[in-house]
């Protein structure tokens, strides 16, 4: 029976703690492997692949424009296809699962006869085949991982705090890779069993095949079983219907994504914002190894990067609420740029006495991005919903697979600054290499720098091009409810 005294947004909404527990674990499972690919993999493939920084370069960019036809075809396919008893998105957990699983441990498995000292050739064409695979099969995860999120609630404050968890979960899905590679580099020896010293007076440490392999697997195992786990917790309760298949119809769509300025400068934001969590996760492995000779400070840095998430998670959404989402991330990421940029003013100290205040700042950094961290995904919402009160159209699986794009265009951004880093500094890759006292000083200085440009072009974004400011959040949640009935009566979705 139709409860005649509640609101649409009221009757789509109503989460209890098991249902933001269980969107979080989406993110954590999505994480788990994702983070071995945007930090370990880089490195993994230079120092054991032993593969050229231009090789791994030109591999990611062509990854990514097979993802520009990828994507859409997958947004398209949530949004046209029937939706099963399970619904529309949440049945895509339960396919993907253990492929993901096994493509994670193939990226990194190194068969016999692979390694570009023994077959190079044969090494770039599995780790191309493997990567372009595993990128397809993510795909299949993260669209409608990312669109649930609009039929899981309708209610903004309820999402601003999916948001905060789906951040929550991500963060706690990342330290494990951080805790890995603590135990990933062994002291290198001559043949006499000593040390060996590099031009900075330190020992040189390698990373090694048999850790990386098992904690890798056991990620990805873990990985599998957390998706199963956000199938059962999730519940979809706006049931959408298929989006009519006119020719056409998905162009029209993209025309419409593209044309929208607030879908754009999120967008946009997202993907320097992963341009920059990435370039810092990879080079930072090189960057503690080479310079700093302290491969601690990878988990030490992650915690001063994530940790602010524990002193934001309670007051951020209170915080949105009173300020706006958009207003407290553009001044966020803001000192996130100075800080890095504050680094890069350091780089004549000596490293041991840097160190410290490295981590330090790398806090006041994790501090500022968190704003945007914890809201980018409420502000994604946002942004659809922006689209819809204005244009009538809504096909979330294509909005996402857009999204998830410029996402991915900022992978693009990362191997293009990581690996042009590394030819810049004449990075030695070659088995039993020393780097330079040269080389690691321009490492230094490009692994400041890219993140305060990065950084400070997303501020600029959000401050001049974003029109999603509080007011105009506040407006559409009433258009929304207009929209909402209206789709209802017209038979366009129904309700759970």
């Amino acid at each position: 029976m139709e409860k005649k005294d509640e609101s649409y947004i009221a009757r789509t909404s109503g989460l209890k703690a098991r249902d933001y527990f269980g969107y979080a674990l989406g993110d954590a499972a999505g994480c788990l492997v994702f983070s071995l690919v945007t930090s370990i993999l880089q490195k993994y493939y230079t120092d054991v692949f032993h593969l050229s920084p231009l090789f791994i370069m030109f591999m990611f960019i062509g990854a990514r424009i097979w993802d520009a036809v990828n994507d859409p075809i997958m947004g398209r396919i949530c949004d046209t296809v029937k939706p099963s008893r399970y619904g529309r998105y949440r049945q895509w957990f339960l396919y993907v699962a253990t492929p993901l699983c096994v493509l994670t441990i193939l990226m990194f498995m190194r068969f016999p006869g692979l390694g570009g000292e023994n077959n190079y050739i044969g090494t770039c064409i599995y780790a191309t085949f493997t990567y372009i695979l595993w990128g397809m099969c993510y795909t299949v995860l993260q669209i409608p991982y990312g669109s649930l999120a609009s039929v899981v609630t309708t209610d903004v404050t309820e999402r601003n705090k999916l948001s905060v968890f789906r951040s929550i979960g991500a963060a706690v899905g990342s330290i494990p890779v951080f805790v890995l590679v603590s135990f990933i580099y062994q002291k290198r020896t001559d043949a006499s069993g000593a040390y060996v010293y590099g031009e900075n007076g330190k020992i040189i440490t390698d990373m090694q095949y048999g850790p990386v392999i098992i904690g890798v697997s056991i990620m990805a195992i873990i990985s599998a079983l957390l998706l199963f786990l956000t199938f059962a917790l999730n519940k979809e309760r706006v049931i959408t219907k298929p989006a009519p298949r006119e020719k056409g119809a998905g162009f029209k769509a993209i025309g419409t994504l593209l044309k929208n300025r607030a879908f754009l400068a999120v967008s946009l934001t997202a993907m320097l914002l992963l341009a920059g969590q990435m370039f810092t996760q990879s080079f930072y492995l090189y960057l503690f190894n080479d310079y700093f000779n302290a491969n601690w400070m990878n988990l030490a840095s992650q915690a001063c990067t994530y940790s602010p998430m524990i002193i934001f998670m309670f007051f951020l959404p209170k915080m949105a609420r009173k300020l706006g989402k958009k207003e407290i991330s553009t001044v966020g990421v803001a000192f996130a740029a100075l800080a890095n940029f504050a680094l890069f003013l350091l780089r004549g100290m000596e490293p041991s006495k840097l160190m410290y205040l490295f981590l330090a700042l790398c806090f006041v950094s994790g501090l500022g991005l968190t704003t945007l961290v914890m809201q980018l995904w409420a502000m994604a919402t946002d942004a659809i919903d922006d689209i819809e009160v204005t244009t009538g159209s809504r096909d979330d699986g294509t909005a996402y697979s857009f999204f998830n794009f410029f996402r991915k265009l900022g992978q693009v951004i990362a191997a293009v600054c990581v690996n042009g880093a590394l030819l810049n500094m004449n990075y030695k890759y070659e088995k039993g290499a020393v780097q330079s006292l040269e080389n690691l000083k321009k490492m230094y200085d490009l692994s400041t720098l890219i993140p305060a440009v990065l950084f400070g072009l997303m501020a600029l974004i959000l401050f001049f091009m974003c029109p999603l400011s509080k007011k105009r959040v506040d407006r559409l949640q009433v258009e929304k409810e207009a929209k909402l009935k209206e789709s209802y009566e017209n038979n366009i979705i129904d309700i759970a």
